[in-house]
């Protein structure tokens, strides 16, 4: 199953807000815009505001309130960078972010343990057989993890 596409950071922005509108979390957005504001930015000429092409990149950096602590970062190259509970997930296609969203904040996340190798994964299914796991590193777990362990 596809997700519905995000054709630019500006759209995924407002997905996010609608999910957070209802889970009925506060959210805060800081945007960075030009190629000198952005992070990933290394095709652009020292204080160029442009891309090569003339298109402007645009990143913004997300944070919801709640539990489990949540942010997203959005790159202009169509992808994201979610951290949920201190666990990174990198590389998140920017159209699966408002699936990986809703799957942590419905419930579908989960920890699983591991006992060869030793360790906890953080486990969040999309649909259409999708799934993302991290490692949990050292043996702390949050409290909202102690609650999603399967």
């Amino acid at each position: 199953m596809a997700h519905p596409h995000l054709p630019t950071t500006e759209s995924a922005v407002t997905a996010i807000r609608e999910i957070a509108q209802e889970f009925h979390l506060e959210m805060t957005v800081t945007d960075d815009i030009g190629a000198d504001q952005t992070s990933r930015r290394t095709s652009a000429g020292a204080f160029a505001v442009l891309d090569p092409d003339g298109s402007l990149p645009h990143e913004a950096y997300v944070e919801l309130g709640g539990s489990p602590s949540l942010s997203v970062q959005l790159f202009p190259e169509d992808d994201a960078r979610i951290v949920v509970d201190g666990i990174e997930f990198a590389d998140v296609p920017r159209d699966a972010v408002p699936a990986f969203l809703r799957s942590v904040l419905g419930g579908l996340a989960h920890v699983k343990g591991r006992f060869f190798p030793p360790g906890w994964w953080l486990v969040v299914p999309l649909p259409g057989d999708t799934t993302h796991k991290e490692l949990i590193p050292g043996s702390s777990l949050t409290p909202w993890m102690n609650r999603r362990v399967r």
